[in-house]
């Protein structure tokens, strides 16, 4: 992915920051585009994976709508030009300043969490003299085998209405007025490589909406959310995830009615790959126990790692595979060699003054220096979006190549 035109460009470059390779992003969007549109299924770029203004533009090229799930994704949303059509709103927690803005904007569809915020929901809209759309986002008890921070779809989780109270929703649905019921909606997790969770996905879906089209309460909208991983380990050979496959499971195992649409919430499959920070070397400390590359990025750039234990290649990228040979090295005031590689392996971590402030462990990387660029891949989805200003950090710097 680097070039050695492209690292001699970052070497003037102030670090550290987030580079994105636009013509990567495009192609991903086509890719997941022409998958998708060989059964006309609608897509929603889920904006907690990356609202940067470049990003954004591409996604809404390509025409896609936006999956948010907090007021201010859908202002940005609205700001960024998406048809309102194609805006959907979930999460658990909408405020009423929220769900105001959003009636006002007449976005496609509230994906509703619980029987109360159908109630409130109702209410804000009966006052606006407006109808909102709803689409019922029910817990479908689905296992995603992923990490437990990032699984949403167990019915020890937050997210959604459980099976034994859609009774009460269809109450609540047809006394209320000011709802117009769309659909269904669901969302297992994210980062799931094992297919077959999808396919279980589809048999959850198919049993609720029979459920609800035996009472009376026809579904038109079958939002199956996101959740298609990426290949962390492998980000070159790798850079575009399998749509088609994906695509298919959905379209092999889903009761599709003629009338019916099939809409999904896509995020890091699409974005991930086509970011990497790039972060400088400050300070190498070598030790009996431990070898430690200091980086000029922490925590506060890439949260991941220190949240929750994600895995990101790590990349050296001032020193190419050419360069990388026998030779003799100075380590600790000691003479050593190594037969093959001039390698070592080290603790990459940030200056953050905290312990979990670590990018990864025992990285074999060639011998490092002062100064040299480091490369954190698959940084395009939770990178940028989760960075905090502790310790009294500098505002996130961009690079970008491609159009």
């Amino acid at each position: 992915m680097f070039s050695e035109e492209l690292v001699s460009s970052f070497k003037n470059q102030e670090t550290p920051f987030y580079y994105y390779d636009l013509a990567l992003l495009k192609q991903t969007l086509d890719n997941c585009k022409d998958a998708a549109g060989a059964y006309d299924f609608h897509i929603h770029f889920a904006l907690k994976s990356n609202f940067n203004d470049r990003v954004l533009n591409q996604v809404k090229l390509a025409g896609f709508g936006a999956d948010c799930v907090s007021g201010g994704e859908v202002k940005k949303a609205v700001e960024s030009d998406f048809d309102k059509r194609k805006i959907v709103f979930a999460g658990v927690g909408k405020s009423d300043s929220e769900i105001n803005y959003a009636l006002e904007h007449d976005i496609f569809s509230f994906n509703v969490e619980s029987i109360q915020e159908l109630e409130v929901i109702n209410e804000l809209a009966a006052a606006k003299g407006k109808t909102a759309s709803v689409a019922i986002r029910i817990n479908p008890n689905v296992d995603a085998h992923t990490h437990h921070y990032i699984t949403t779809g167990l019915d020890e989780n937050k997210f959604g209405i459980n099976s034994w109270d859609l009774p009460a929703v269809a109450e609540t649905l047809k006394r209320c007025s000011n709802l117009r019921f769309i659909g269904i909606h669901f969302h297992v997790g994210s980062q799931i490589m094992d297919m077959n969770v999808f396919k279980s996905l589809c048999v959850k879906v198919n049993e609720m909406q029979a459920w609800f089209e035996e009472r009376g309460m026809p579904v038109k909208v079958l939002n199956v959310g996101g959740g298609l991983g990426v290949d962390y380990q492998n980000p070159d050979e790798n850079a575009i995830p399998d749509f088609k496959t994906y695509f298919k499971i959905f379209k092999d195992f889903l009761n599709i009615k003629p009338y019916q649409e099939v809409h999904f919430e896509l995020g890091r499959a699409l974005v991930a790959q086509c970011s990497s920070l790039i972060s400088r070397v400050l300070y190498i400390k070598n030790g009996i126990k431990k070898n430690f590359i200091i980086l000029d990025a922490g925590m506060t750039e890439l949260m991941r790692p220190a949240l929750y234990q994600a895995y990101h290649k790590i990349e050296n990228i001032s020193v190419s595979e050419g360069k990388v040979k026998s030779e003799k090295l100075k380590v600790d005031d000691s003479e050593t060699f190594n037969s093959e590689l001039s390698t070592l392996n080290y603790d990459v971590v940030g200056p953050i003054c905290e312990s979990s402030d670590s990018f990864g462990k025992e990285v074999l990387l060639p011998v490092t220096k002062r100064g040299d660029l480091i490369a954190l891949r698959t940084t395009g989805a939770y990178g940028e979006v989760m960075a905090s200003g502790y310790n009294l950090r500098p505002a996130i710097r961009h690079v970008y190549s491609g159009k």
